[in-house]
């Protein structure tokens, strides 16, 4: 059944909580998703490829597209910028193709103020301790900047509140198995069977 439009999901939740391995699991499991892949003004990390991870850019671009008006939403995270491209998700949306978003929460809100039918999803870690864990085992960072990812990770748990649905990390597979189980749910809302409930009126 070919959808007429498809589902914004926004993904959030703080450094650490393995989003990026959740997204790769999820994405190798359903081909009507499209990722979308952000723009950022920070420098790649070791393995990281442009257009793949993000879409590297210079603050200078970054505000020319900022004053144009092509972002969706933007944030300034540790002094980088990160966005998303409007007319990208539009145009797969439009298309019925679904389109995740992977967001924080200052990026999100901004989200829901103009895309209110989207689905918002906050990732958590099991427990703050497997939280520290996970950052300390990725190696990438110094202890000050953990302290302040994990800080940082205080204050967007407040944030979960305004979120529909929340998924606990804890395995891999369990966490994608919640978020499928969300996706399910939302295709089956009435506003988005309304075509085939036309043959019935």
């Amino acid at each position: 059944m070919k959808r007429e439009k498809g589902q914004l999901i926004v993904l959030s939740g703080p450094s650490g909580v393995g989003k990026s391995t959740v997204i790769a699991e999820l994405l190798s499991q359903r081909d009507n998703v499209y990722f979308s892949v952000s723009y950022t003004t920070r420098q790649p990390r070791v393995g990281e490829q442009d257009g793949v991870n993000y879409n590297f850019v210079d603050r200078a671009e970054f505000e020319r597209m900022i004053g144009a008006g092509e972002l969706l939403e933007y944030a300034e995270y540790v002094d980088n910028y990160y966005g998303t491209s409007l007319k990208a998700i539009q145009d797969r949306l439009d298309a019925g193709v679904d389109v995740l978003l992977d967001i924080e929460v200052q990026g999100a809100a901004k989200v829901r103020a103009r895309c209110p039918g989207a689905l918002f999803i906050f990732i958590i870690p099991p427990s703050f301790e497997e939280l520290s864990r996970r950052l300390h085992r990725r190696n990438t960072d110094s202890e000050d900047v953990i302290a302040g990812r994990l800080e940082k990770a205080r204050v967007e748990f407040k944030e979960i509140p305004n979120y529909d649905y929340l998924v606990i990390n804890d395995k891999v597979a369990g966490a994608v198995e919640e978020i499928e189980a969300i996706l399910t749910a939302a295709e089956c809302r009435v506003e988005n069977r309304k075509s085939i409930l036309t043959q019935f009126a």
